[in-house]
């Protein structure tokens, strides 16, 4: 499978004023340097910072896609789509994160919106499992009409 990357001018939000990069990988099409980048931004947000000590490299990888957003060629945020049949009947959204410096432009919004609209394109009638903290509710809430989770999944 290969790297794409799609051109945001089209979801550009001149409201927000922001311009995000999106790319889309298999992870035997990342480069060594991309899987160190989004591991440590996925340590440092779920482990270090919500003090949530659990296997990272979790076997998940190796059957998703993996979702990268860049603003000025900085990794700003991730998610990750894995495949359905693998951790659920249907496709699942996770690891969903926003890098520290770049929260409050709406990034993560922007990415979850992405990671919808790809995995309906992609697994198209297969429904989608969503899973992250609680306080991630809020925003996906403005993204979907009703997330219908409990606090953590």
């Amino acid at each position: 499978m290969e790297n794409f990357t799609i051109d945001c001018n089209e979801i550009l939000d001149e409201a927000d004023g922001v311009n995000i990069d999106f790319k889309w990988s298999r992870l035997d099409s990342l480069t060594a340097l991309e899987l160190y980048g989004i591991i440590g931004a996925r340590e440092s947000v779920f482990v270090v910072e919500q003090n949530c000590p659990y296997q990272e490299t979790d076997g998940m990888d190796l059957h998703a896609w993996h979702l990268s957003a860049f603003m000025d060629g900085e990794l700003a945020a991730y998610a990750r789509v894995v495949d359905p049949g693998i951790k659920y009947s249907e496709p699942s959204i996770g690891r969903v994160m926003t890098i520290k410096k770049f929260r409050g432009l709406k990034v993560g919004r922007r990415l979850l919106e992405e990671a919808i609209k790809f995995t309906e394109a992609t697994f198209p009638m297969s429904g989608i499992k969503i899973g992250a903290q609680v306080y991630l509710k809020r925003c996906r809430g403005q993204v979907l009409v009703d997330t219908g989770i409990g606090d953590f999944r």
